[in-house]
């Protein structure tokens, strides 16, 4: 299985994102991971798009937490579930203000081998701001990804908007069953018709 969570910063894309790779026993790829570098420089589009498609084709199935929309005909050529995580802006500022004080506070590195921290300036003081990002983004990538559910272009894509933790709850459930019926099936060599 092949899935892509999307979603503003701060609506807990990436921790949903490693609980349904931890469920279904899949690779969890983290697209900040293959941009970042050190001291805050990001990676040029030619490389990072190699470093994508590297990292999607070492594994059958994997759990792709990011968005960076022009990454979109590589990660969804053969994506099989796009989940958008899709929380109102006050809880998602919550959870970006929360993440980004614990980040500041603990000096966390957020990327391996890029030294790149959060600082109480940066998050609070600064244009590069992520909470300024959240805020900036949450209606454009809305509007975005309420499109892209309606696009012909994207129909051979299932599409899962969560919108509550219960959401979540039951979309996992729903992928552990599959992958359950999957396996039978596999095993016995007729399909579960359970």
């Amino acid at each position: 299985m092949k899935i892509n969570l999307v979603g503003t910063s701060g609506s807990g894309k990436s921790t949903l994102a490693r609980r349904i790779a931890a469920e279904l026993a899949l690779p969890c790829i983290e697209m900040d991971t293959l941009y970042w570098r050190p001291d805050w420089q990001g990676t040029p589009d030619d490389v990072m798009f190699e470093k994508l498609e590297a990292a999607l084709s070492a594994t059958p199935g994997w759990v792709l937490d990011g968005n960076y929309n022009r990454t979109r005909p590589i990660k969804w050529r053969h994506v099989d579930l796009v989940v958008w995580v899709d929380y109102g802006l006050a809880r998602t500022l919550r959870q970006a203000v929360t993440r980004a004080v614990k980040r500041a506070w603990t000096q966390q590195e957020l990327w391996p081998g890029t030294g790149n921290r959060e600082s109480f300036r940066r998050t609070f003081f600064s244009r590069e701001s992520i909470l300024l990002w959240t805020i900036k983004t949450w209606r454009s990538n809305r509007a975005r990804y309420e499109a892209d559910m309606q696009n012909p272009a994207f129909a051979h894509i299932r599409f899962v908007r969560i919108t509550s933790r219960q959401q979540a709850d039951a979309l996992i459930a729903e992928l552990r069953a599959t992958l359950s019926s999957d396996a039978v099936y596999l095993k016995s060599g007729k399909p579960n018709v359970n």
